[in-house]
């Protein structure tokens, strides 16, 4: 078989496997610990007692921080990218999704949550991709052929070390946020899941996922874009508007938050107490390195229905499930399901796990 015909086939393995091939890269890092007995990745102190509220992180920012220790352009990583220099190149030229833009994004450098502090400097979103998906693709071949390999048996995923050491890699965090819909008068909460397309997006193909999620990055790679844009509630407020109601992810270089209608109302929403956000902790995928703020919303109902109205069936990213019913019950069965015996996404599972365990916290307005 060619080389590139190779790499294509344990791609298209990776892609049809992901959640597989999580549980088997779970099993390398004995000593990490996880979230919420899911394989997702963390350190203990990643993840707090109680829910923070979104709005009380503070960020600070490193524009001189120093370079990760390893970023994907290694003589270890060179056989995993097809005779390209990196495996973004080989991904772009062999199978690129159709989002995929190496576009600016904040790379976290530090996390005090107990602080309510998180630290970060600039990065491109490449970074992550030349060594998450490396790792995975790594994994992927061996497992293909029938292996269950150790870590001493995959070179560069060996050379990066231990996943939630933050220096030792470009950490390009994304916010998984569970939107929990809250009935008052019902007394109970719902959620939506997204299910993510292997052929739109990058990372995360072929699993359910909590919805919304996206990378923290700002809406352009302008000076003023990047300054404007380092703040968790707008990244998250925009995601809003593209995954639940399908709008485009590219703004107009007058673009302002407070002359937008969706950001004021949720916003204003957030200020009257018909919405909060929390942060539950963070944790790092073991497949494929990606980093999460694990967050969720929880919204009151007649809000969620006005400015979810025209919530969409499909997404560039995806497609949206069980919104029809107004999304799955929030009950200890449909957890334990979907974090136990579905293809979630480790960060997703994490999420829904968390969540539950803080319900009696979430369920308060």
């Amino acid at each position: 078989m060619a080389r590139t015909d190779q790499w294509r086939s344990v791609r298209r393995y990776l892609n049809e496997h992901r959640y597989d091939l999580a549980a088997v890269a779970q099993d390398l890092y004995p000593e990490v610990d996880h979230v919420a007995g899911t394989p997702l990745l963390c350190r203990s102190e990643w993840l707090p007692s109680r829910p923070i509220d979104l709005a009380d992180l503070r960020l600070t920012w490193s524009a001189d921080a120093k370079p990760p220790v390893w970023n994907g352009a290694e003589a270890e990583a060179q056989s995993i990218c097809a005779g390209h220099s990196t495996y973004a190149s080989a991904m772009a030229a062999f199978d690129s999704p159709r989002l995929f833009e190496d576009r600016f994004s904040y790379r976290l450098l530090d996390i005090a949550l107990d602080e309510r502090r998180m630290r970060y400097g600039p990065a491109a979103y490449f970074d992550g991709v030349n060594v998450g998906e490396a790792v995975a693709h790594e994994l992927a071949e061996l497992v293909q052929r029938g292996q269950r390999p150790k870590l001493a048996e995959l070179p560069f995923r060996a050379l990066v070390g231990d996943p939630t050491l933050l220096s030792q890699r470009p950490v390009l965090p994304a916010i998984s946020m569970l939107t929990l819909r809250r009935d008052a008068q019902q007394g109970d909460m719902t959620f939506v899941l997204h299910w993510r397309d292997p052929a739109h997006v990058a990372h995360g193909g072929g699993l359910y996922q909590v919805m919304p999620v996206g990378v923290f990055q700002p809406i352009d790679d302008s000076p003023a874009a990047r300054q404007r844009d380092f703040d968790l509630w707008r990244c998250v407020v925009r995601e809003y508007s593209e995954e639940f109601l399908g709008t485009t992810e590219h703004y107009d270089e007058a673009f302002d938050y407070e002359q937008w209608p969706f950001y004021r109302t949720l916003t204003e929403a957030q200020e009257q107490g018909l919405l909060r956000a929390y942060v539950l902790g963070m944790g790092v995928d073991p497949l494929t390195f990606a980093t999460d703020v694990l967050a969720v919303t929880v919204m009151d109902a007649q809000l969620y229905d006005e400015v979810f109205e025209d919530l969409v069936d499909v997404n560039p990213e995806g497609k949206i499930l069980a919104h029809d019913a107004r999304g799955f019950p929030f009950e200890s069965d449909v957890v334990n399901r979907l974090t136990t015996r579905e293809p979630m996404q480790a960060a997703g599972a994490a999420v829904l796990s968390l969540a539950w365990r803080h319900r009696e916290f979430l369920g308060q307005f």
